[in-house]
């Protein structure tokens, strides 16, 4: 696949707020090429309401959401490649964070738990691995992170 290029408009305005004294809204927008626009913030974890936005999507849960998605997304290209006709698949990712051996806050680990159902008949818990496995070596986000990317599938 030859090389792409990928873009994303990042968004914040200062309005009203004075700013210096570090009171300013986080609340920005990420937009995307398709004309989608998602309300973003920092973590309220990292930076407290009402300076940040809890209903907007944080870098965290974004970064979090990526693996798992990427990591979907090729799942379900090999089962279809395998012919293994899939009905749903529903992942609850986690992702943890805390100071790496450099000392720095940093996205520790993040765990993919899906749970796929398939029509007629499902693959056997080794291919079922395989393809997880597969999903995983394949998905560009995973090959361009150092974080520990665990894949726990939930049991048929």
């Amino acid at each position: 696949m030859a090389a792409h290029e990928y873009h994303a408009q990042i968004h914040w305005r200062r309005g009203e707020a004075q700013f210096l004294d570090q009171r300013y809204s986080r609340g920005h927008t990420w937009r995307f090429d398709g004309g989608l626009e998602v309300p973003a913030s920092s973590s309220p974890s990292v930076v407290r309401v009402p300076m940040s936005v809890e209903a907007a999507v944080d870098p965290e849960e974004a970064f979090v959401a990526s693996l798992a998605s990427c990591h979907m997304l090729w799942f379900l290209h090999l089962a279809a490649q395998g012919r293994w006709l899939v009905d749903d698949y529903l992942d609850e990712a986690t992702g943890v964070m805390g100071k790496n051996a450099a000392g720095r806050m940093a996205m520790l680990s993040v765990t993919l738990h899906p749970k796929v159902a398939f029509a007629g008949a499902a693959p056997d818990a080794a291919v079922l691995a395989q393809l997880h496995h597969g999903a995983h070596e394949a998905c560009f986000i995973a090959n361009s992170v150092t974080t520990d990317v665990r894949i726990e599938p939930a049991s048929p």
